[in-house]
């Protein structure tokens, strides 16, 4: 990590994280929920996507070089639990079991795959890791952790720094294209694969009656803010499990056909709950989806092409379909 990707790593930061608080400040639904304890939620958060972002800038290539002690490498990813601290404490919700999972699962999952001797190619103890994660999230074991409605993205945000450390320090998984420095090769290929999918998500969706188009010219600041939300609690995350981690390993076992596939199929799936009861026509247009956002992520090996396609789809479905 140089000193300059350093700098504009700090500065980046420093700047969405004064967004995002002038927007959570800005609505008064979510700051009256959480009253006094806003600012210790906020701190909590941000320090959640601090490792997401920082990864995004080669903090994750400078602590495999620089964290080569083995005990360590499995005890540092329990920091994460500090965040817990800084909410339950203040909002006398701590809660012992909740503590114990959160500190304990990194060491755990990190002893899991520090075993010596693991091939570069994808094993059964990445599965377990992966599966693992996706069910943690999914079944929201740890959810009660924050338990505030406007703060379920912070779960997510735990999980996804904990699969970041995982596989990028741990496991040195190779390839995942995870960088965060603006390229206009990785936002024509995003735009791009943005393009192609418009015809089958917008077309398949309206046939499907799963969506229907709301024409408007919504306010600026609405689509700034849902294009900064929806980049930095959706669309990183998602794509850094599925293509990054998830089809990256896939390749090594499948070919790049079949793991783009089956990546794509396990994102459709994981969207079987939406709504409440499985629904077919969401996980059917969400592996479709996976599709173009596998392929915008193959064609460089740059995750941020694929985060810009995800972006663009969830904000133009957002703002104009429903």
């Amino acid at each position: 990590m140089t000193r300059r990707r350093l700098i504009a790593a700090l500065l980046s930061y420093i700047v969405i994280l004064s967004a995002l608080w002038l927007e959570v400040r800005s609505h008064a639904a979510f700051s009256a929920g959480l009253g006094d304890l806003l600012p210790f939620a906020f701190g909590s958060g941000a320090l959640l996507l601090a490792p997401l972002w920082f990864f995004g800038f080669g903090a994750g290539e400078w602590l495999k070089n620089s964290v080569r002690a083995p005990l360590l490498r499995i005890f540092l990813p329990a920091s994460l639990g500090f965040c817990y601290l800084l909410f339950s404490i203040p909002a006398r919700d701590f809660r012992w079991q909740a503590a114990i999972v959160i500190f304990s699962l990194p060491i755990l999952l990190a002893a899991f795959l520090e075993l010596p001797g693991l091939p570069p190619q994808m094993t059964w103890r990445d599965c377990v890791v992966l599966l693992l994660l996706a069910v943690i999230y999914m079944q929201r074991w740890i959810a009660g952790a924050w338990p505030y409605a406007s703060l379920a993205a912070l779960p997510k945000l735990y999980l996804v720094d904990l699969a970041l450390y995982l596989f990028v320090v741990i496991r040195k998984l190779e390839g995942i294209g995870y960088s965060l420095t603006p390229g206009r090769e990785a936002f024509l290929i995003g735009l791009r694969e943005w393009i192609y999918f418009v015809p089958f998500g917008v077309g398949l969706g309206l046939a499907l009656h799963f969506i229907r188009f709301y024409p408007r010219v919504p306010p600026a600041a609405a689509v700034a803010t849902s294009v900064l939300v929806t980049f930095l609690l959706i669309a990183i995350p998602e794509e850094i499990y599925f293509r990054g981690i998830l089809q990256n390993m896939l390749e090594s076992r499948l070919g790049q056909r079949y793991a783009l596939i089956l990546a794509a199929v396990l994102f459709g799936l994981a969207h079987f709950n939406k709504g409440g009861r499985f629904n077919w026509r969401y996980v059917l247009l969400a592996a479709i989806a996976g599709i173009f956002y596998g392929r915008a992520w193959r064609a460089r090996r740059q995750l941020l092409a694929s985060v810009i396609t995800h972006t663009a789809v969830d904000v133009a479905w957002s703002l104009w379909f429903r």
